[in-house]
């Protein structure tokens, strides 16, 4: 699996990093994280508010920080 954060580096990247490791680690989940600041590559995938999350190549999460669970839930089974 491999997660993308997109985002400036912003404190809400540098959090929503931090839980998504959280969560993958509650998982079970071995994933190459990359945190992404280019702004072209963030607009190629449409998002509008960063921060934004990237599971294998589609854009799953956009605009807000989740917690933990709720990341936990959103990565199960993929």
């Amino acid at each position: 699996m491999i997660v993308k954060v997109l985002g400036p580096g912003c404190r809400n990247c540098h959090t929503l990093v931090t839980r998504t490791r959280e969560a993958l680690a509650s998982l079970g989940e071995d994933a190459e994280i990359i945190e992404v600041s280019d702004i072209g590559e963030i607009a190629g995938y449409g998002l509008m508010k960063t921060p934004g999350l990237v599971v294998d190549d589609e854009l799953v999460l956009g605009g807000k920080v989740p917690t933990v669970r709720q990341l936990t839930e959103l990565l199960r089974g993929r």
